[in-house]
């Protein structure tokens, strides 16, 4: 972690919070968060990218963590994370690159691959399969009322929820209650907070240290841009009418994460749906793995990362 270096490249009129290690790498291997996440949730695998020989990066998307706040975050949509992508490569002096995305991460993962392909060597996603903003209904309406992305969409409901409780807390209870194979939903009567048990310990990989380090960057940042993008912004349209994904792409799931449970996805991933539009894709299923696979199971997602990374940098 100590090889770790930090700084603030502008983007587009922000300064976005750059992690990087090796940076000296010829080829690069760029990392998004999701949600609750952070730059910090990627911090197995840059060491492992790294030693690999790989110039590995993680940022923090504007809105979040020590990056800055745009003027207006209620405007803001998944466009400005690809365009951000986009532009710190430019930035960097980067041409092409993997890009790894988590969770929502993996939105701009795919609508990057789609809409600048040549900017690509490939792309690993995690947790979520294919979907490009504003292309794929997130179908909320199969599900109860209480469907947390249903509740986080409505302006103020998460707003007042998190407001009862510390940064520290929302984040544990989020990271707690998103580990589970069952999907959050909340009762009519219920909050997506009122879930959380508050005897239940923290996962045995998310140590207390973990826990203070994303609560420090979110007392930073605050949830304010985190709830517009990605929840508020998923009806976005971009614009693409017949997305294809030309990059070799793999895609790690944990078979014991919630998301399995949505609508759609078991089709997608198990029924061969999402390789129509990504045709070069290469599926793993990690037995034990829930929907934070990567922090969860490190040496694991390390290994299958690497090893993709390897076969496709030539």
């Amino acid at each position: 972690m100590e090889k770790i270096q930090h700084s603030h490249v502008e983007v587009r009129g922000l300064k976005l919070h750059v992690a990087q290690i090796n940076v000296t790498g010829e080829k690069a291997v760029m990392f998004l968060h999701g949600f609750p996440e952070i730059w910090y949730t990627w911090r197995h695998q840059m060491i492992a990218a790294a030693n690999a020989g790989y110039r590995a990066i993680s940022i923090d998307f504007r809105g979040y963590g020590l990056s800055e706040q745009p003027a207006e975050p209620e405007n803001a949509t998944f466009k400005d994370l690809v365009d951000d992508v986009i532009g710190l490569l430019d930035s960097l002096g980067i041409n092409k690159a993997f890009i790894v995305g988590k969770d929502f991460g993996a939105m701009p993962t795919y609508t990057l691959a789609a809409v600048h392909p040549e900017r690509v060597t490939g792309i690993i996603t995690l947790g979520v399969p294919f979907i490009v903003p504003g292309t794929s209904e997130f179908k909320n309406h199969l599900l109860p009322e209480g469907f947390y992305v249903s509740r986080w969409q409505e302006p103020g409901r998460a707003e007042a929820d998190f407001g009862r409780f510390d940064v520290k807390t929302v984040i544990r209870n989020i990271y707690t209650l998103f580990s589970g194979s069952e999907v959050p939903v909340a009762a009519k009567n219920q909050e997506i907070m009122d879930l959380y048990d508050p005897s239940t310990p923290l996962p045995p990989w998310f140590s207390e240290e973990d826990l203070s380090i994303y609560a420090s960057l979110y007392e930073k940042s605050g949830f304010r841009f985190a709830l517009q993008v990605p929840y508020r912004c998923l009806i976005y349209c971009y614009g693409i009418t017949d997305p294809k994904i030309k990059a070799p792409s793999l895609l790690i799931m944990g078979e014991k994460d919630y998301v399995w449970k949505c609508p759609g996805i078991e089709d997608c991933i198990r029924g061969g749906a999402m390789k129509q539009n990504v045709p070069d894709l290469e599926i793993t299923l990690v037995t034990e793995g829930n929907h934070f696979v990567h922090e969860q199971l490190p040496q694991q997602v390390n290994h299958l990362i690497i090893t993709f990374l390897d076969k496709h940098s030539v």
